[in-house]
């Protein structure tokens, strides 16, 4: 999994997750988590409106 999320940047609002279409990304304690079942296609990345979520290559 190279999906990361800076937690400094990171605010909990959810885009993340109504756009994973694997179901990879919880909210927890106000910060996006991803989970091994993440297939990095960079649909969070896009959406994200913090910029908070990086595929670092």
């Amino acid at each position: 999994m190279a999906v990361k999320v800076d937690k400094e940047k990171c605010t909990g609002c959810g885009a993340c997750v109504e756009v994973c279409p694997v179901n990879a990304i919880k909210i927890k304690k106000d910060k996006a988590v991803i989970s091994d079942e993440c297939v990095e296609c960079g649909a969070c990345i896009n959406q994200c409106p913090n910029e908070a979520i990086t595929l670092p290559r």
